[in-house]
Order: C-alpha cells, then sequence, then structure tokens
C-alpha cells in the first residue's frame, strides 16, 4: 500500500503562485511514476503532470504548459506541482496519484491517490 497526502492549496488571486506537496508513504517511492490531476465542480477528473520515477522527464497538459512544473524528490518520498501564473480556470481538487513503472496521462493507469486539496483562483 501506498499513502498520499498533498498539501499546499488554498485561496488566491488571479496570476498568483501556489506549489502543492505529495509526500508518499508505505513503499519505495521511486519505483512510482507520480502524475497530478485535477477535478473542477461539475467536471470530470483530468490530467495536469506527470514525472517519471527517475525525474527526467516530464508530461503537462497544454493548458499549464510553460506555467506549472512537476519534480520530486525522492530522498523525501515528495512531489511536487509548481504553479504560476494562476487562472481562475485552474480552480478545481488536485489529486497526486502514483502508478508502477511508466508514466501515464490516463487516470485510469493510476493505482493510487490522494485525498486531494483545493486550489481557487479569483479573479
Amino acid at each position: 500500500q501506498v499513502q498520499l497526502i498533498e498539501s499546499g492549496g488554498g485561496l488566491v488571486q488571479a496570476g498568483a503562485s501556489l506549489r502543492l506537496s505529495c509526500v508518499a508513504s508505505g513503499r519505495t517511492f521511486s519505483l512510482f511514476a507520480m502524475g497530478w490531476f485535477r477535478q473542477a465542480p461539475g467536471k470530470e477528473r483530468e490530467f495536469v503532470a506527470a514525472i517519471t520515477r527517475s525525474g527526467g522527464d516530464t508530461y503537462y497538459t497544454d493548458s499549464v504548459k510553460g506555467r506549472f512544473t512537476i519534480s520530486r524528490d525522492n530522498d523525501k518520498n515528495t512531489v511536487y506541482l509548481q504553479m504560476n501564473s494562476l487562472k481562475p480556470e485552474d480552480t478545481a481538487v488536485y489529486y497526486c496519484a502514483a502508478k508502477y513503472f511508466a508514466y501515464s496521462s490516463n487516470q485510469n493507469d493510476y493505482k493510487y491517490w490522494g485525498q486531494g486539496t483545493q486550489v481557487t483562483v479569483s479573479v
């Protein structure tokens, strides 16, 4: 089993920055590719970003490219999502997720999920 705990969400104005963190426990962190997903009110959960086990490769959905950065520290069992130039449309509950080995943008491929952290961006 793997437990994932997100933190760092909050209420900010448009243009501001936030950094989300997700700490993993229970299994060897470096076995897992990690992803961030989000779910806005009334919408389906969507892929935001993913990072390979070593951190050498990262992937983003088009709407966040150039604004968000995913990174990880395997010594701290933590994955981060740095979010800059936030927009109201970024408002959502953000989830981190873990899957063994290869990265994926498909949420159905992820085995472990955190409880989510709310990000609200006001105009």
